[in-house]
């Protein structure tokens, strides 16, 4: 697979930038979470997403370090897929303990259990530890708000899943945030019900995420259509190519699969054309994305 296009490298230094300033609020946001949660149901939940908010910025992280490896004799076809992979395994974590979190609350809820927040002793004065949970989740919205509206574009210029699913996951902290200081001001009017309940809508928008994401991660590894972004959808691009290519080769079979942030295309049942020709030229949807059509092989029919 190529390297990004020039034209795109300042965009993903801009997203590694990014990661490593998400890697540093999100760690301090878990420090603080952890020495207020108590005893909240809600404030778990919200620790342990805030701490799972850690994984696809280093997921990133990570498969840009891997994709810049040159191919070698093992591995001869590069390290594009270490996008793909670590993609999977980021969205089967958080779907997993999303269905742990959600186990958690709703056994709570039908236990009736009551959370208890108490006081808290600061600099030497007795406070309700309801205060200190409700600043520590204000300060965990501010953020995930900023790093991901910034993030949003770049993935999108980028076609980076992880990336996309690193916005969506910064959107789903700053949402926990909100839901988490709703239920410490539902148990401190008396709803004790209000705690779990903020817990369990919290881990459902968790296994939602994760879920999706893993749908398009596994189609992604076993060789299906490139999807969308943040959806299991066919990719607009991955139809125009297709359609593209079709009508050059009317008589052939069309096959896509998405490696990483590219795409890679095989036409069964045709002869390669005696002409060479550039990649950029059978690319059939927006010029500004040609790049991501990264191979192009022609085959013969089985049996032919």
């Amino acid at each position: 697979m190529p390297p990004v296009p020039d034209k795109l490298k300042s965009d993903l230094n801009r997203a590694i930038h990014l990661e490593w300033w998400t890697l540093g609020w999100q760690a301090s946001i878990v420090v603080i979470m952890f020495l207020v949660m108590g005893s909240s149901q809600a404030m778990k939940s919200a620790w342990t997403e805030d701490l799972l908010g850690l994984l696809p910025a280093t997921v990133f992280l990570l498969a840009v370090h891997f994709e810049r490896k040159a191919p070698n004799r093992r591995f001869p076809y590069g390290f594009q897929r270490v996008n793909s992979l670590a993609f999977l395994a980021s969205s089967s974590v958080l779907a997993f303990m999303g269905l742990y979190l959600l186990y958690d609350s709703g056994s709570k809820l039908i236990a009736m259990e009551h959370p208890t927040l108490g006081p808290l002793e600061v600099f030497g004065k007795t406070i309700w530890i309801g205060w200190a949970m409700m600043a520590a989740l204000a300060y965990s919205v501010v953020p995930p708000v900023i790093l991901g509206r910034l993030k949003k574009p770049i993935a999108e210029r980028l076609k980076d899943k992880v990336l996309h699913t690193d916005a969506l996951m910064q959107k789903a902290d700053w949402m926990t945030g909100v839901a988490g200081i709703l239920g410490i001001v539902g148990v401190g009017f008396g709803l004790w019900w209000a705690d779990s309940a903020a817990a369990a809508l919290i881990a459902f928008d968790i296994v939602h995420d994760g879920y999706r994401a893993a749908r398009v991660a596994m189609a992604e590894l076993i060789d299906g259509m490139p999807r969308e972004l943040g959806g299991t959808a066919i990719a607009d691009d991955a139809k125009a190519l297709r359609e593209g290519l079709q009508e050059r080769f009317p008589e052939a079979e069309v096959r896509l699969r998405e490696t990483g942030r590219y795409i890679a295309a095989e036409v069964v049942g045709a002869e390669a054309p005696t002409k060479a020709v550039a990649l950029k030229d059978y690319w059939a949807g927006d010029p500004d994305r040609a790049w991501r059509l990264a191979n192009l092989s022609f085959a013969p029919r089985e049996g032919a």
